[in-house]
């Protein structure tokens, strides 16, 4: 976002012309499927501050309705963007974030976002709603998908990336959400109370959403949830003093879908509405979404006293700001032809992501396969949905649910078509096997039985669908639904191998079907290319990177199992289920072997300001090039509160190639070492520090780091 002094005098000017019911109405936001038509269409005639789920051509009209109030101010057209332009059929659908952090490549996240802020940008609109810098780190949750994962400093890199990668060209502004600790709800429960502390958000929720604003985010929305029984529409610590004072954030914050009205109605923090909309607006809240009667109770407040004219100019303010650095005051602002849309340009960095998104978990080396199969059996329930492939906040589940037969008017690949298309030499045949969600006739088992039996290798596509991941659709039982475990049994006691796709929007607890399977590929939601990179991948035309930004638990009575938890536990693991993940934070397997030697530092004492160079060699000792990812960690080894065992502070993804050494090196700023202490305050404590670098948690090499 950009500010000058010019624009903020142009509107101080604007403000001191503009009458209450002007300026209330900037802190509008409205959507079209939520009101009785002439609810809306009143918002349209009085110059609303913003529209959202409007598309294309509708979205020119209400600009030409504002064009005819008195101040004549452009209103900003938000848009649900998670993956892409997700929500318009035809544009690119990219994987969803929780795949792209698989890539452990911010460059290629970035330009991620920069696709979608033009195809956004080409239809009209001004304002993603994306990053989603919640951590997945209960996967009990229903939107973990929506996250980079379960890790602050992977999802930071990730979410500037993504942010830098929105708002670098002027065409569309970044919001990031949902401020704060909503995922971290209690029990997984979304749009609960999340119970923890300032000091567990300073130390743990607060560093992604700091990292976005620095790389210039326009906008934050605030979350659902509560914070220790504060609503976060009420939190003035969290929304005032932290996010606008302290770190300084000079964009907009936009309440979560009708926030203001369930204050009273399901949070029932508040004894009447008008309580409601003055305590939001007091607490750091500049924009309404959707709660319409918002607009008539601030005004009334407004002229009644009740409601401070300085906090509605401080908002109005705002909300004008962003849209000046949109340019969307200028009549000449840039709007890209409609023709982006999908392009090739486009497709192909989803093809670059979604490859490197792919994180091969098991491998008995089948893959890459070495001679090209005469029959291939492509049976489960997920090697044919593509709903279930594009996963959520798509054209498919939002703004409404499209109907069954709706298509996507893109190039889009299942598993079973990319494995026609890359295999088209070899006959495939396909079963569903079962249902995810429906009771399973034996017969569906039996004939994926038969075609398993007649083929030479199977691939099998299992996982979970729409109706198991999205808001208020949280999982107390992760294990595969259905009757997917017994058809895995049944598909490897044919003794054909058998090469396991995931296509799910969480982790979730597959340790049967690992144990049924030669090999096992992770592709989460992979967007419209998911089913042809998997399939690229199996017959090895390239080599797989992807690691994995989350974490694995072998039970559903495990979670939360994120990597980055304190010591103390007694006995260190629950008695009845087996220690560890199955698959830990960072974890991915490649078709080559990588070792790492010599770890160094570039210096053995450091302090506050310096930067520490960490470096390891990595030798590729297969016979297949590839790119390594070399992870950082680091462990306070004692310190006045507790600190994590290991805590992510660096990467770098290389090329190499195979029977090559290369000397990795990665820049430790000293400063990332401080913790938060008992009283809230960012320190840097001396002491003996373990820096950790390797492929991976079970094969770090250490080094030590004192800090004086």
């Amino acid at each position: 976002m950009k500010v000058s002094q010019e624009t903020e005098n142009k509107i101080t000017e604007m403000l001191s012309e503009m009458t209450v019911e002007e300026k209330i109405g900037q802190m509008q936001q409205i959507s079209y499927e939520s009101y009785r038509p002439e609810v809306f269409e009143r918002f349209r005639a009085l110059g609303a501050g913003s529209f959202l789920h409007v598309l294309g051509e509708e979205a020119d009209e209400i600009r030409a309705e504002a064009k005819k109030t008195r101040m004549q101010i452009p209103p900003i057209f938000g848009i649900d963007a998670i993956h892409g332009h997700s929500l318009c059929n035809g544009a690119v659908i990219f994987p969803s974030q929780l795949s792209a952090a698989c890539s452990w490549n911010p460059s290629l996240v970035e330009e991620m976002g920069s696709v979608t802020a033009r195809e956004v940008n080409a239809d009209g609109l001004d304002w993603v709603f994306s990053p989603v810098l919640c951590l997945g780190r209960d996967t009990r949750w229903g939107r973990v998908d929506e996250t980079f994962g379960e890790d602050p400093y992977l999802a930071g890199t990730m979410g500037e990336a993504i942010t830098k990668g929105y708002e670098k060209d002027g065409l569309v502004a970044a919001c990031l959400k949902h401020y704060i600790g909503y995922g971290e709800a209690t029990g997984g429960r979304d749009s609960y109370d999340t119970e923890v502390s300032i000091r567990k958000v300073r130390e743990t929720f607060l560093p992604p959403f700091r990292r976005a604003v620095k790389a210039g985010a326009s906008t934050v929305m605030t979350a659902y949830g509560s914070i220790s029984g504060i609503p976060m529409t009420l939190h003035k610590q969290l929304l005032r003093d932290i996010l606008k004072d302290e770190i300084g954030f000079e964009g907009f914050v936009v309440t979560d879908w009708y926030n203001i009205q369930s204050l009273r109605t399901k949070q029932k923090a508040v004894e009447s509405f008008h309580d409601g909309v003055r305590l939001a607006v007091e607490a750091g809240n500049d924009m309404s979404m959707n709660t319409f009667r918002f607009y008539d109770s601030a005004i009334e407040q407004a002229k009644a006293g009740k409601l401070s004219m300085q906090l509605i100019d401080e908002a109005v303010r705002r909300i004008l700001r962003v849209k000046f650095s949109l340019g969307l005051f200028d009549p000449d602002k840039k709007r890209l032809p409609r023709e982006v849309i999908g392009s090739p340009e486009h497709i192909e960095v989803n093809r670059k992501l979604t490859r490197e998104s792919l994180v091969l978990l098991e491998n008995d080396g089948i893959l890459p396969l070495k001679t090209k199969p005469k029959r291939i059996a492509v049976i489960g329930p997920n090697a044919d949905d593509i709903r279930a492939q594009y996963g959520d906040w798509t054209f498919f589940s939002h703004p409404n649910e499209s109907p069954a037969d709706c298509k996507p008017l893109g190039d889009y690949y299942t598993v079973l078509r990319g494995v026609k298309t890359v295999f088209s030499e070899s006959e495939v045949v396909y079963a569903k096997g079962c249902h995810l969600m429906e009771e399973t006739d034996d017969s569906m088992l039996a004939e994926a039985v038969t075609l398993a039996e007649s083929a030479d290798i199977v691939i099998a596509v299992i996982g979970d669908c729409l109706k198991q991941n999205g808001e208020g659709k949280d999982r107390a039982n992760l294990e595969l639904s259905g009757r997917q475990n017994e058809l895995m049994r049944r598909l490897k006691q044919t003794g054909k191998p058998v090469i396991t796709v995931l296509v799910n929007g969480k982790p979730l607890c597959i340790g049967e079907a690992v144990k049924n399977s030669d090999a096992v590929i992770e592709a989460f939601n992979g967007g419209d290319l998911g089913g042809l990179c998997v399939a690229e991948l199996i017959a090895g035309k390239f080599n797989p990177s992807g690691k994995l930004p989350i974490s694995f638990p072998r039970s559903s009575a495990q979670i939360p199992c994120y990597y980055n938890q304190y010591s103390g536990w007694h006995g260190g693991k629950y008695m009845d289920v087996e220690e560890g993940n199955l698959y830990d934070f960072g974890y991915g397997l490649s078709f080559t072997n990588f070792s790492y030697s010599n770890p160094t530092l570039s210096s053995a004492k450091a302090k506050a300001g310096d930067t520490v160079t960490v470096s390891v060699d990595i030798t590729n000792t297969g016979n297949i090039d590839g790119y390594e990812i070399a992870e950082l960690y680091y462990n306070d080894r004692f310190s006045s509160v507790l600190t994590p065992e290991k805590q992510l502070c660096g990467f770098t993804k290389l090329w190499i190639k195979a029977g090559e050494t290369v000397r990795a090196e990665i820049p430790l700023a000293v400063d990332e070492l401080s913790l938060i202490d008992a009283e809230g305050k960012t320190v840097l404590e001396p002491g003996v520090f373990d820096i950790m670098i390797g492929g991976s948690l079970a094969s770090l090499q250490t080094a030590e780091l004192i800090v004086e």
